[in-house]
């Protein structure tokens, strides 16, 4: 009789495989837990850090909850550049100034186009520069990087963080003993504030009233010098605009928020001894400028063959700005900070009367919109296409002309460039910097 056939190898055979198949599920469970938990983790850090730039809290400058700004939150502004030897060694030395007697200066919104050409001024002539500015996303924040870098490149640290960031503002004042302050941060724009109007009261008014706490409780206190602008005259028909004249009919938010910057600045003088002058900027142009600006976007929008808006006002009139250069401004700026006297308080308490002041500081030489595009038109080379429309109603004024008399009184301040000259310097620094073929005239001229 056969015997049966001998099946025990087949069967140890099959539990081995059987064996191996459930290690290898119990490996691929394992690497599946892993790479699962692995992912969540990522994309919880992802959403954690997407929400802490996207959405920061409220007193955040110019980015509350649900409009379009962004900056950097306060914890990552404290927590990460707020701390640290190196980052302190590099606050000290952006700040200590190399003359006999140099100022040290904070520049708030030195990513911005006027504090990036003021804190090259003040560097070139030996003063200590320590910007501070939140590089919000308002116009195209690649712009302000590069001036960033421009700056680095002249040993000027720029301070990542927010006005409304108190702790970092009095750690910086606890490092470095200001003498001064030039402060020009703020959110600008007329016509933004219909779409943002929360951004200009953190920035322009929670922002600088944080900035003016921290300044009073310093030992010693800094003369401050701070930009506020021509559009407090609002609807004001004296002309030209002198200091003198009303500034309690504002045509914009904006113009709202700077006329109570200057009240504000009031009560700080008053209470605390603070020394503060305002400083009255009349449409200020010219290289490294600001996109949202006419004269930026009319460049852009020529050269590449699009319709431009040309405003009239509603009774048929060209409207006008008193185009102010950049370096003219510049030399204002530094000119309110050497005729700057001391503060007069000190531990938060006034020991004396202290100094305020505020100024125009235009050219003088109001020049049609007109007249604006058909400079460019010469420069570039191209004709524009014009559409005329009438000005509509989102706060922009007619016609601005600045008195300048009292600032060229006090600290001898005198435009000297003319639009044609600036414009020309403009358009050579815009085709560079965008790195557009020359058609324009004049391109390869030193400016």
């Amino acid at each position: 009789m056969a015997s049966p056939p001998d099946t025990s190898k087949t069967t140890k055979l099959e539990r081995y495989n059987s064996y191996i198949r459930r290690v290898n599920s119990t490996k691929l469970l394992a690497a599946s837990s892993k790479l699962l938990f692995r992912v969540t983790l990522l994309v919880a850090l992802v959403l954690i850090f997407f929400f802490t730039f996207n959405y920061p809290p409220l007193a955040d400058n110019a980015s509350p909850a649900g409009h379009h700004v962004h900056t950097t939150s306060h914890l990552l502004s404290s927590a990460f550049y707020g701390s640290g030897a190196s980052w302190e060694k590099e606050v000290r030395r952006s700040s200590t100034p190399r003359r006999p007697n140099g100022f040290s200066v904070l520049v708030t919104g030195a990513g911005g186009f006027v504090g990036t050409h003021c804190s090259l001024a003040l560097k070139k002539r030996g003063d200590g520069v320590l910007g501070l500015d939140n590089f919000n996303s308002y116009y195209d924040p690649s712009l302000k990087r590069a001036r960033q870098k421009v700056l680095k490149q002249h040993e000027i640290f720029i301070v990542e963080g927010d006005l409304n960031d108190g702790e970092l503002l009095a750690k910086l004042f606890d490092i470095v003993p200001f003498t001064h302050v030039l402060h020009l941060a703020a959110q600008a724009g007329v016509r933004y504030a219909m779409e943002n109007p929360q951004s200009y009261v953190s920035s322009n008014i929670a922002g600088y009233v944080n900035l003016l706490e921290v300044a009073k409780n310093a030992d010693p206190q800094p003369a401050i010098v701070w930009a506020s602008s021509s559009s407090v005259y609002g609807l004001n028909t004296e002309n030209p605009f002198s200091e003198s004249d009303r500034t309690d009919q504002p045509a914009s938010l904006y113009a709202a928020t700077k006329k109570a910057g200057e009240e504000i600045a009031h009560t700080y003088n008053h209470i605390y001894g603070l020394s503060i002058t305002g400083l009255r900027f009349f449409t200020v142009y010219g290289p490294w400028g600001r996109p949202d600006m006419a004269y930026f976007f009319f460049t852009k929008d020529i050269l590449q063959g699009k319709q431009i808006n040309v405003y009239q006002t509603h009774d048929n009139k060209e409207v006008a700005r008193d185009f102010t250069y950049i370096d003219d401004v510049v030399r204002g700026c530094l000119g309110a900070l050497d005729t700057a006297e001391k503060s007069t308080g000190k531990g938060g308490k006034k020991r004396g009367p202290a100094q305020l002041r505020i100024y125009n500081l235009g050219n003088t030489s109001p020049v049609t919109v007109g007249k604006l595009v058909s400079i460019l038109e010469s420069l570039l080379n191209v004709k524009a296409k014009k559409h005329v429309i009438k000005m509509p109603r989102n706060g922009d004024v007619p016609f601005t002309h600045a008195n300048v008399s009292l600032a060229f009184k006090d600290f001898g301040y005198k435009p000297t460039t003319d639009l044609s000259t600036g414009l020309r310097k403009f358009v050579k620094w815009y085709v560079s910097y965008y790195g557009i073929q020359p058609r324009v005239k004049g391109s390869n001229n030193s400016a």
